[in-house]
């Protein structure tokens, strides 16, 4: 018999394979130190997630991220899947429909998620568990060779250095309000698991980049508007490219109208590698 409760107490062991076994087909895989480096970022609460178990084994589940997000109370769904021969029997719906009165009643006001839009099955569970869409963003993937890099010299009044994370806290030049898992909160979150390197201009940050150099993955790329076309995001891209570990660079959640960045990615030889649905419930 299938049981919904929540999360608390759930091995991580036994998140990781309940995990990997839901998205075994996907582009993107984890390692058990990948997935928990993950979830710390994303402010995962087990005592707010919730999964469906057959007995003691964990066949579909719903990871929820806990936090304020743009001054609202929020519960953000950090990953639900469904391992492959349990699928077909509405288990997702059924943990929705079990958390989300449960989630109401601790206080939080908003439902937030972001799903691939080719999941045509997750959309549609979504809209009619009453989400709206919020925001389209393009996420990119690409291999580091073929990154392509038409760097002049840094401008010698720019001195450029790695930066400890919470000084970045103090500063925001981004043309558009971060997906949860790159606000700032998320980044403060992840602790060591991310790194930062800065440009600076008479003792004052002008430019940084955010990254974590095991996955490859770009959190926070910006520069002030008055310091930009003078090539500082690609000399910090640079930068962070050289530390990484990974093969591969990933650039998640860019909505579709920040035409900046979506330009700045294309002179980089980065294209979309697909598009994602954010979307939001008030509670």
């Amino acid at each position: 018999m299938i049981e919904i409760r929540a999360l608390t107490n759930t091995p991580h062991t036994a998140l990781y394979h309940a995990f990997s076994e839901a998205f075994k087909d996907y582009e993107m895989q984890l390692s058990l130190t990948e997935l928990a480096r993950m979830l710390q970022r994303r402010g995962f609460d087990p005592a707010h997630s919730f999964g469906a178990f057959d007995h003691d084994k964990l066949v579909a589940f719903t990871f929820n991220g806990i936090g304020s997000y743009q001054g609202i109370q929020t519960a953000y769904d950090t990953g639900t899947g469904t391992i492959e021969e349990y699928r077909g029997q509405g288990l997702a719906r059924k943990i929705f429909t079990y958390s989300i009165p449960y989630l109401k009643n601790t206080g939080i006001k908003r439902y937030l998620l972001e799903v691939l839009q080719h999941n045509t099955n997750a959309v549609n569970l979504y809209l009619k568990l009453g989400f709206e869409i919020t925001r389209e963003f393009y996420y990119y993937i690409q291999k580091m060779d073929g990154l392509i890099f038409d760097l002049t010299p840094l401008n010698s009044v720019y001195h450029m250095q790695p930066v400890d994370m919470a000084l970045l806290s103090k500063v925001d030049y981004s043309d558009f309000p971060a997906s949860w898992q790159n606000c700032q909160q998320s980044i403060l979150r992840a602790g060591k698991a991310l790194k930062a390197v800065a440009t600076y201009l008479h003792g004052k940050i002008n430019a940084y980049c955010v990254y974590e150099s095991g996955t490859g993955d770009i959190a926070s790329l910006a520069v002030a508007k008055a310091h930009r076309r003078y090539g500082l995001g690609s000399h910090l891209l640079k930068y962070a490219l050289q530390d990484m570990e990974s093969e591969q660079v990933k650039v998640i959640n860019i909505p579709m109208e920040a035409e900046g960045t979506v330009d700045f990615l294309s002179s980089l030889n980065m294209t979309p590698s697909g598009k994602q649905f954010e979307m939001v419930k008030d509670l």
